[in-house]
């Protein structure tokens, strides 16, 4: 089993990196965790090469994302909440999904990549209102070919309670494993 793993948040050691390391702890397989702050992946830049030609015009490390996307089993979008959205960095990296969106309605191919299942972690301190960042994070493992996509796990607390102290986000995290495919324990 093959999980990629798209982190967006700038903390090393944060809450959302914390129940990364949960849900890596408990998941089967190879994982391969994008930091969105912290790879060379530039935000797409409508050059409009990907609207006759496949894959991309930028030559960086998305280049390798996209071919474990073709084949991974499972996508996980863990990100904080910033201003009610996703962080801008994984919105970088979720860009450079432009040329999968153009090889289905522009180019009109079909796409040779792997139905799999998803999932979306997301941390804030602030309101709780996740539905934005929530439909984007599902846009995006859309357009990577996830419809299997498991409930929202949320910690919203974490200006006062870490996140792996928040009881629900843990078993949150915990069920997301069973769903993607955990270690036999």
């Amino acid at each position: 089993m093959k999980t990629l793993i798209l982190n967006g948040s700038p903390r090393k050691n944060g809450d959302t990196v914390s129940l990364i390391k949960k849900l890596t702890s408990e998941l089967e397989g190879v994982i391969k965790i994008i930091d969105a702050y912290r790879c060379d992946i530039s935000p797409c830049i409508d050059c409009r090469y990907c609207w006759k030609n496949s894959g991309c015009a930028i030559n960086d490390e998305m280049q390798e994302v996209y071919k474990y996307i073709e084949d991974c089993d499972n996508i996980v979008i863990a990100s904080p909440i910033y201003f009610s959205e996703l962080t801008g960095k994984l919105l970088d990296v979720g860009s450079r999904l432009q040329t999968l969106f153009c090889a289905k309605y522009f180019r009109k191919e079909d796409l040779n990549i792997k139905p799999k299942k998803g999932a979306v972690i997301l941390v804030g301190g602030g309101d709780g209102r996740i539905e934005k960042p929530y439909e984007t994070a599902c846009t995006l493992l859309h357009h990577m070919n996830c419809y299997d996509i498991y409930d929202v796990v949320c910690s919203f607390n974490t200006n006062e309670v870490p996140a792996l102290e928040d009881k629900q986000a843990v078993e949150g995290v915990e069920s997301v494993a069973r769903f993607l495919g955990a270690k036999n324990k």
